[in-house]
């Protein structure tokens, strides 16, 4: 037996409760898998928080476990690239949505799913880096693919509290770049100014509508914003820049005009972690590994308990958390 979060609907609504789980229940709604591992950490991603509280349709199959991260080690496998005792992390590829996720003690994936884990890497660590990390560094590897270097100027980190922003300015301001974060919460200015911030912005100056080509400031971007923030961003980005899309915050829309890609030869990037090539991925954590500092990892990071989990997908979705949640799905 072992414990995890479950999502079931019925006529009343949908439910969302801390059950006793077993194998059985793993192979009648994860019997696709060929990996079975057991589970020492998750977290609480904004998908997770949608699932969790039904805000938006997410799940599409109940019941349903949620969590699209997991860290974990083996127990069994069918798959030829894993073996009992190797450790693993897994971000994505639906899980939690159609296939049974990682906040619970034991998950059964597919192998083709699984990234071995860094050895530089606890699984801890790895679950502080989670999908909003890896987003991250693959938004950083898609300015650095623009020809995005320190010396060519600011880069503009919007959501700059949350768990993509956070690791972004760390992983940036890492390899020198000088960032300026855009937040709505002023009190986190210390927070961002310690991750390696330059400069902090308050967001209401990209987040109303504005002219389709402004002055130009930013390098480079990361948004994970998107809809007038993002507009304002590619409108102020310089010559030559490169723009890293990768979240919706504000909304999916983008009230934009052509102007900055024609006139100024910007590059808006799409960055999707969901189902990000195998190669790509496995980069990208190998750059975690390596160039992440863990005294900002570890200042960006909050422990919760597996029964805490339910009542914070709220506050994540709220905006009301800074940084990355880490869950320890055997308390």
């Amino acid at each position: 037996m072992f414990r995890g979060i479950l999502l079931e609907k019925s006529e009343s609504g949908v439910s969302a409760g801390v059950r006793e789980l077993d194998d059985a229940a793993l192979q009648a709604h994860a019997g696709d898998g060929d990996v079975t591992v057991r589970i020492g950490w998750s977290t609480l991603n904004y998908k997770d928080g949608l699932a969790i509280t039904n805000r938006s349709p997410v799940v599409r199959k109940w019941p349903m476990v949620p969590g699209i991260d997991g860290a974990g080690v083996v127990e069994a496998s069918s798959h030829a690239g894993f073996k009992p005792g190797d450790r693993v992390v897994l971000n994505g590829w639906g899980v939690g949505e159609t296939h049974w996720g990682c906040l619970a003690g034991k998950a059964r994936l597919k192998g083709q799913w699984l990234v071995p884990l860094p050895a530089s890497l606890g699984e801890r660590e790895a679950m502080a880096i989670g999908t909003a990390g890896y987003t991250a560094m693959l938004c950083v590897m898609a300015l650095e693919d623009g020809g995005v270097k320190p010396g060519d100027g600011e880069v503009l980190v919007t959501g700059a509290a949350g768990g993509v922003g956070s690791v972004a300015i760390a992983l940036l301001a890492g390899r020198g770049y000088r960032v300026v974060a855009s937040t709505g919460r002023a009190g986190e200015a210390p927070y961002l100014t310690g991750l390696g911030a330059a400069e902090i912005i308050e967001r209401a100056t990209l987040s109303e509508p504005g002219k389709p080509l402004q002055k130009e400031r930013w390098a480079g971007v990361v948004d994970c914003v998107g809809s007038h923030t993002l507009a304002n961003a590619c409108a102020q980005t310089r010559y030559g820049g490169t723009v890293a899309a990768c979240g919706l915050a504000q909304g999916m829309d983008f009230p934009a005009s052509v102007a900055p890609f024609i006139l100024r030869g910007i590059r808006l990037a799409g960055v999707d972690s969901v189902m990000c090539p195998m190669p790509r991925r496995q980069a990208a954590w190998a750059r975690l590994a390596a160039d992440l500092d863990r005294t900002r990892l570890a200042a960006m990071t909050t422990e919760i308990g597996l029964d805490a989990a339910i009542a914070a997908a709220a506050d994540v979705l709220a905006g009301k958390v800074r940084g990355r949640l880490v869950v320890d799905v055997n308390r």
